[in-house]
């Protein structure tokens, strides 16, 4: 084992403020509670990590992957992800309004009943994410891909839906109120609710 790949480490409440890791591979770490403050990485895998109560407050991500991991009451306050694939992770209790997603793989992400309101999340990647309960109100779903994400009461008024990918399920599930869509969305909306168009 190296620096560069651990497995199974308690790195529970270590402090990691500031420092710039590239192409590290951890597995099955814990890092509760852990000061990861202006934390920066690059082409790292952290897969299936405890992330519980640690700080990533204005922590910078390139390229990284955060598969299977955990995070509970995270501080995620100024956090940015570019080009980072988050597949099965789960959130929650975070605060995630702030966090700047861009090119990002939330693939069978669990955000049930998340705070995303207004969030841009314009052409991500939220296929059969779990976003039951969630608040995506006024969010920005421009070519967002949410092909059997789980939508049931998700909270979605005003949100800009325009050219995003949705299932039945998920037009029938959500609340749409003033959503804005585009043709092709109204129409398997209609579908959706049994609708014919003649």
């Amino acid at each position: 084992m190296t620096d560069d790949e651990i497995t199974g480490e308690d790195l529970a409440d270590g402090v990691w403020a500031g420092e710039r890791w590239e192409r590290r591979t951890f597995t099955r770490c814990d890092f509760t509670g852990a000061d990861f403050s202006r934390w920066e990485t690059r082409g790292c895998t952290f897969t299936e990590c405890d992330f519980s109560r640690a700080d990533l407050t204005d922590s910078r991500h390139l390229a990284t992957a955060f598969r299977g991991c955990t995070f509970r009451r995270t501080v995620l306050t100024g956090a940015e992800l570019r080009q980072c694939s988050l597949l099965g992770t789960s959130f929650v209790d975070c605060r995630l309004r702030s966090t700047r997603l861009d090119e990002v793989d939330l693939t069978l992400v669990g955000l049930g009943g998340a705070d995303l309101r207004g969030m841009d999340l314009s052409g991500l990647r939220l296929r059969e994410a779990n976003l039951v309960d969630a608040d995506l109100r006024r969010a920005d779903l421009r070519e967002a891909d949410l092909s059997g994400a789980r939508l049931q009461g998700a909270r979605m008024e005003e949100a800009d839906l325009r050219g995003a990918r949705l299932d039945a399920d998920g037009l029938v599930g959500a609340r749409l109120v003033g959503a804005r869509i585009d043709l092709p969305t109204a129409l398997a909306f209609a579908a959706a609710h049994g609708l014919r168009v003649d």
